[in-house]
């Protein structure tokens, strides 16, 4: 917080020079600009009406004390010389007659036309500004009226209100000063509330949150860092489920497998129970394997959550006769019959692995819940967009308070079912995330004691 807080300040310095070398060139641009050309423009102007006087010839004394007596009601100094050498005896500085009229200078006054100087003089420790207007007659230089003005500094110009001028800037920065740093405090105060949550959470507090005092770009970050927060509250909190769910979800088949094996270890199991034991530790054993791989499956699936599945066009009819085929071995364990009503023509857009897949899981979840004798009937129905495919069991039913939670991991309707027959939970959730990936949708329809109807809506390959 610190570097931001310099970097503002060094910019807000960085401006106020700016500013200053700004007014300061200004200024003097205003002073050449307005105060000396203005001098400039009324000292020629002058010498203009005053050459007016000179009707020709030798330049006459009448002519010269007439421009004294000018002189003498003046802003500017004015007088009239026959011989520009004299100018010498009439100015209170030293001239040097050679660089006030050169060749050029001479050139142009011959050429009736002005000459304006501008040179320092230590005398009047000041610039000073002079005209010289010829007096010409039939190409002959007679006289010169020579006028001269000793410029103001800038600081005399504003010397009555130079005062006020730097006691009004010093008060002005401290003002300034102080509400740029209230305005920096108050800036700075969510990005150090920013700062302290951000340390909180590296600490492992996930449980925070930061005011939100604005609309503007750090109100928006608070916002977001919030909202960030609760979702990474809720990961951290789905992660200690999930893993204390995992270990309780093992540790049963493992006591199992270690407590029976260390039994027939040491001669406590009669040989007419060893069978059964064994029959048990492979139960429990199969029961790790299958976790372990769903985990695995489930694993893999969020890591490629956001690769794109490669979907091409299938026959879903022929698809869904493989299922049957495939799941025919587990029907027959349960004595339970799958009745197919297919649409030969339906080709949908997906990936014919995953698709098995979702139908086997669903297939075998149905035939889980349903009593030995019952039916599946699976159910084709094409619409415009999609393919419905419909499961409908005559099983037990799913009671309507668990209906929303049957895809979250581990999630059981009936626990102690699912103990005995090795289910672990995790089969609807990967059911899920398949049906996701291939931009398809899932929904359950269920009544207890009645039965449970799963529909899977696929898209439909659209037409060239």
């Amino acid at each position: 917080m610190k570097r931001i807080a310099t970097r503002i300040w060094l910019l807000i310095v960085t401006f106020i020079v700016l500013t200053v070398l700004f007014m300061y060139f200004l200024t003097q641009f205003l002073y050449l600009q307005l105060y000396v050309a203005d001098a400039e423009r009324s000292m020629e102007e002058i010498g203009v009406k005053l050459q007016t006087m000179y009707k020709g010839g030798r330049v006459e004394d009448q002519l010269i004390d007439d421009i004294e007596i000018y002189n003498s009601h003046s802003n500017y100094n004015v007088f009239a010389v026959r011989n520009p050498r004299e100018l010498s005896a009439c100015v209170p500085f030293d001239i040097d007659y050679d660089a006030l009229i050169g060749v050029e200078q001479r050139e142009q006054l011959l050429a009736n036309e002005n000459v304006s100087t501008i040179g320092y003089e230590p005398r009047f420790e000041r610039q000073v500004i002079s005209v010289m207007v010829p007096l010409v007659d039939q190409n002959r230089l007679e006289g010169i009226i020579y006028l001269y003005f000793p410029l103001a500094k800038i600081s005399e110009l504003t010397n009555k209100e130079i005062l006020a001028l730097l006691s009004s800037a010093f008060g002005f920065s401290l003002v300034m000063a102080y509400l740029v740093s209230k305005g920096l405090r108050h800036i700075m105060r969510p990005l150090r509330d920013l700062q302290k949550a951000v340390d909180q959470m590296a600490g492992g507090n996930y449980d925070i949150h930061v005011p939100v005092t604005s609309i503007d770009e750090i109100g928006k970050l608070s916002q977001t860092f919030n909202d960030m927060a609760v979702s990474i509250h809720k990961e951290d909190e789905a992660r200690k489920n999930f893993l204390a769910t995992v270990s309780h979800e093992l540790r049963t088949p493992i006591s199992y497998v270690k407590g029976y094996s260390e039994a027939m270890q040491n001669g406590l199991i009669k040989d007419e129970d060893k069978e059964e034991t064994v029959r048990l530790i492979v139960r429990e054993t199969n029961r790790m394997e299958r976790l372990t791989n769903e985990l695995l499956q489930l694993a893999r699936m969020e890591n490629e959550a956001t690769e794109k599945v490669n979907c091409y066009p299938i026959p879903l009819a022929e698809t869904l006769r493989e299922v049957e085929y495939l799941i025919q071995p587990a029907l027959a364990k349960k004595n339970i019959s799958l009745h197919l009503q297919v649409e030969e023509d339906s080709i949908v857009m997906a990936d014919e692995e995953k698709l098995k897949q979702i139908f086997i899981n669903l297939i075998e979840n149905a035939i889980n819940y349903s009593e030995a004798g019952q039916a599946i009937h699976l159910t084709m129905l094409t619409t415009a967009t999609h393919v419905t495919v419909q499961i409908k069991d005559f099983g037990q039913g799913i009671p309507a308070e668990d209906l929303p939670h049957i895809t979250e991991r581990f999630y059981r309707v009936n626990k102690a079912r699912s103990r005995i027959d090795g289910g672990s939970g995790l089969g609807l959730s990967i059911v899920e995330q398949l049906v996701k990936q291939l931009n398809a949708t899932m929904r359950f329809e269920s009544e207890l004691g009645i039965g449970t109807i799963v529909f899977v809506d696929i898209p439909l390959m659209e037409e060239l």
